[in-house]
C-alpha cells in the first residue's frame, strides 16, 4: 500500500487539492501497479511563517 505525502504552502483551493490528489494517485498507480483503492495521499500544508529559504521566513518578505 503506497503512502504519499505532499508538503506545500497553504493557499491552494479545495479544487486544486482534489485535482492534485487524483493526479498523484493516478501517477502512483501507473508507475507501481498498485490499485488506486490502496494508495493513500496526505497533504500537509504549511504556513509561510513555518517555511524559510536562505535563512528568511517567507512570511517576512
Amino acid at each position: 500500500m503506497p503512502y504519499v505525502t505532499v508538503k506545500m504552502l497553504e493557499g491552494r483551493t479545495e479544487e486544486q487539492k482534489k485535482a492534485l490528489v487524483e493526479k498523484v494517485t493516478e501517477a502512483v498507480s501507473e508507475t507501481t501497479g498498485a490499485p488506486t483503492d490502496k494508495i493513500v495521499v496526505f497533504i500537509e500544508e504549511m504556513t509561510k511563517n513555518h517555511y524559510a529559504v536562505a535563512g528568511k521566513r517567507l512570511s517576512d518578505e
